[in-house]
């Protein structure tokens, strides 16, 4: 298990570098002079070839991709992703603000969607082919197919201007002290509409795993054993139809920290998703590789959490 994990570690590294630097080599190829985000268009207009030099020498934009993602990279590895172009302060200083009202938002959201989606989709196993497992699926498929902007604006419709029940954006109410009870009323709407879209994936990937085990052999002879109906679905069928659910969940932990773009800029929600739309509306390339530094860390992070819980999960895996 060490070997297979150090391995795996190992590998991550060529994966990052060659990852940021794609994006890197993509955001210096985009259209339009960078030159305009940083002094602004009618500035830019104004601006001599020979100020315009200046401008590029000292930001390095007059050197090659190689040279400049060499040098964003021997400073990102030291934990100076520079300055931003919109923002005050640095990179760093951005992002850490930003990371922990993602985090909360997140990691509610997909709280609430593994106690919705799990057992959602253990009942749609049990109940194969019932009334009762064609209404979940219709809800599972329903959550899927409605694009979260929808929903989140029709919350916001009934929930804040008919029914002034809950608030319609941020994570406070402006003037008004910090309260825990204010903090939850904030985080309703956006952790319901996040959680329902991830339980309709997870309900699906549930169901289908508990159907492909709950016929097996073995739970055939542990029912002929005389064990309960329930320690047969516990221990037995969903214990090994956990695998699959733990590969998709493994995949939806990068979003603990990139955030929900659409939720958070619908309900000006201060996380690293609004921070990325607002970065990419501004062309703030410096704070788009930041972003994309936090994200690729947690990709391959979270990819290793998977394979080192798969031996967890399955005790016949052995990583050796």
């Amino acid at each position: 298990m060490t070997k297979y994990l150090i391995r795996r570690i190992l590998i991550s590294f060529p994966l990052f570098i060659a990852i940021t630097f794609i994006v890197y080599a993509l955001y210096a190829l985009s259209p339009g002079d960078p030159v305009i985000n940083l002094v602004g268009y009618e500035a830019f207009l104004n601006m001599g070839p020979e100020e315009l030099l200046k401008v590029r020498q000292q930001y390095d934009l007059d050197k090659p991709v190689y040279v400049r993602y060499y040098r964003w990279l021997t400073r990102a590895v030291q934990g100076d992703l520079g300055y931003p172009y919109k923002y005050k302060g640095t990179v760093v200083d951005n992002l850490k603000e930003r990371i922990g009202p993602t985090l909360l938002l997140m990691g509610t959201g997909l709280l609430f969607a593994l106690i919705l989606g799990i057992p959602m989709g253990i009942i749609m196993a049990l109940k194969q082919y019932s009334i009762l497992d064609y209404i979940l699926t219709f809800v599972a498929f329903a959550n899927l197919s409605v694009p979260s902007f929808f929903i989140g604006l029709g919350f916001i419709y009934v929930f804040a201007l008919k029914l002034n029940v809950l608030p319609t954006y941020g994570m406070t109410t402006i003037g008004a002290p910090f309260s825990l009870s204010d903090r939850l009323l904030h985080l309703i709407m956006p952790t319901i509409i996040l959680g329902v879209f991830y339980a309709g994936i997870w309900a699906r990937y549930a169901r289908s795993s508990m159907l492909e085990v709950i016929h097996s052999d073995y739970v055939t002879v542990a029912r002929a054993k005389g064990l309960k109906e329930s320690a047969v679905i516990i221990r037995h069928v969903f214990r090994n139809a956990l695998l699959p659910l733990v590969t998709v969940i493994g995949f939806s932990l990068p979003q603990l920290l990139g955030g929900a773009v659409i939720i958070e800029t619908i309900f000006q929600w201060p996380g690293m998703g609004m921070l990325s739309y607002k970065s990419t509306t501004a062309r703030d390339y410096p704070m788009l590789m930041g972003l994309l530094l936090v994200s690729a860390t947690m990709v391959l992070v979270s990819n290793l959490i998977t394979d080192a819980a798969y031996a967890f999960v399955d005790p016949r895996i052995r990583y050796e």
